[in-house]
């Protein structure tokens, strides 16, 4: 590390600590040229992470997109936004731990379908809606009938 004030190119670590949840690490360092202290700080590098559009199209992975659609989702529904970032962040980290350079938009799509399932029927309902692109009533009720079974088997589960 070149020292902002001398430029010498040996130092020491004098402290070093986490901040933001562990994600980057703080350290002071001093000079062993001038005998002067400054500040580094270490971040994860991300690799970029495209996603491959319905029309073949790829563009950059952008949290802020899924968490618009689940808001969308699960407006005046009684879901925090705490409930809803935490959503997405399980998604993306499952996203970046099972993908490396690209995924479908399909996929997301999927997988935000899974998870708001769990979270509000209703903002699933919305969601898939949408994301699935119904293209008559029929198909809609095929998806409700899907989500009572699979809630009616959860009841009988809990039951056991």
């Amino acid at each position: 590390m070149k020292c902002p004030y001398c430029g010498h190119k040996m130092d020491k670590v004098v402290d070093s600590r986490e901040v933001e949840d562990g994600v980057v690490i703080r350290r002071r360092r001093e000079c062993l040229g001038c005998g002067k202290r400054f500040t580094t700080y270490e971040y994860i590098e991300n690799v970029p992470l495209f996603v491959v559009k319905r029309d073949g199209r790829r563009e950059m992975f952008d949290r802020n997109k899924i968490l618009n659609g689940v808001m969308k989702a699960c407006e005046k529904r009684t879901v925090s936004v705490e409930q809803m970032e935490e959503l997405v962040d399980k998604i993306e980290q499952e996203i970046r731990r099972e993908y490396d350079n690209e995924i479908s938009s399909q996929e997301i799509g999927e997988k935000v379908m899974k998870y708001l399932s769990k979270l509000d029927d209703v903002a699933y309902v919305r969601f898939a809606s949408v994301y699935r692109q119904f293209k008559d009533v029929k198909e809609f009720m095929e998806e409700l009938q899907q989500l009572i079974v699979s809630q009616t088997q959860k009841k009988r589960r809990g039951r056991r």
